[in-house]
């Protein structure tokens, strides 16, 4: 039986496939960031009462899958997670004390689908993301 979550008037099953991008597409995740940008993702989504449940960090993009109530909109919770993000990036890792206006780590807009009823096939496919992305690489260089 499929678990619902619930709010005071609501019973809700609500969640995301969500793909950002950093600045102008460059490999900005990695190293130490890589290793505590997951926190960082899933600390922020629980200030929105949203939930990371899947997550996978490529070198130029990420991907996650969101439970986010439905009180709140989709872009509400990843422009938050995003703008948040990127002030604790700048502060922890780019060596800034303070965030500067117009300051920015993603690019504007993201992916969003709906993850429905195929929820394990969408989490697998985050989970093995970069394998796909190797193999597909492998078949380019084939032809």
């Amino acid at each position: 039986m499929k678990e619902y979550q619930s709010l005071t008037h609501t019973s809700w099953d609500c969640k995301y496939h969500v793909v950002f991008i950093p600045k102008n597409r460059k490999k900005k995740i990695f190293g130490v960031l890589r290793k505590h940008l997951g926190e960082i993702l899933r600390e922020l989504a629980t200030h929105k009462e949203a939930a990371v449940l899947e997550g996978h960090l490529m070198p130029d993009h990420v991907h996650i899958c969101l439970s986010i109530p439905p009180k709140y909109a989709v872009s509400n919770v990843v422009g938050y997670i995003k703008g948040k993000s990127a002030i604790t990036i700048a502060r922890k890792y780019g060596g800034r004390a303070r965030n500067f206006t117009g300051e920015a780590f993603w690019a504007r807009g993201y992916f969003v689908s709906t993850v429905g009823l195929d929820e394990a096939m969408v989490r697998a496919y985050i989970r093995n993301q970069e394998e796909e992305d190797e193999h597909y690489d492998q078949m380019k260089l084939g032809v």
